[in-house]
């Protein structure tokens, strides 16, 4: 009887790593959900500067979408071991990572070049805001990227259930800041003339 008790908690018990990420993640869409929110009841006010996102901001949805590609074919790769295919795809996702951060910086700049500076009227500062902490997170999901890439080349070759569980932290953590940029770019649109 304890034993039957014992197994059908360990089926469905969840990780405490991956509890604590899935707070952190809850909390990060509760500040993203307030920021939007108060973007709109901003707005409403009146006092607002309408201008065009500045098309570089596609250009790195682009780049985030395929990145969490990348990533999911890397961790794919890891569970097949697949060893070559999972270095590589975790290198092309770092990568991509930080163009979406540099593109993300151009179009900043595109959007201060065309008057939409950080302190010409609170549209503008929304905008920088928002998709400046979201930058922020996506820094702190390369951080653990490059994290994995050291895991994967100074460690031998052997997916463990610890080392499994690590990486896929990373991936989901990547792959919520991947939606959340592409829920950001899709609200800025619609908000948008």
């Amino acid at each position: 009887m304890a034993r039957e008790i014992q197994r059908e908690y360990q089926s469905n018990y969840i990780h405490p790593l991956k509890f604590a990420l899935w707070v952190g993640i809850a909390s990060i869409i509760m500040m993203f959900g307030a920021f939007t929110s108060a973007y709109i009841v901003r707005r409403a006010a009146g006092n607002w500067y309408e201008f065009k996102l500045p098309d570089v901001f596609w250009l790195s949805t682009i780049t985030i979408i395929l990145s969490s590609i990348t990533l999911h074919a890397s961790f794919r790769s890891f569970l097949h071991g697949i060893e070559r295919r999972y270095k590589l795809m975790l290198i092309l996702t770092l990568v991509l990572g930080l163009l979406f951060v540099v593109l993300q910086y151009a179009g900043w700049k595109a959007m201060t070049s065309m008057g939409a500076t950080f302190t010409v009227n609170p549209s503008s500062s929304f905008v920088y805001v928002i998709s400046g902490v979201h930058a922020a997170h996506v820094l702190g999901g390369i951080t653990a990227l490059i994290v994995a890439l050291i895991h994967a080349f100074a460690l031998p070759f052997k997916p463990t259930p610890r080392r499994r569980l690590r990486f896929e932290l990373v991936v989901q953590y990547w792959h919520f800041v991947d939606i959340l940029w592409v829920y950001l770019f899709i609200f800025f649109l619609v908000q948008s003339p």
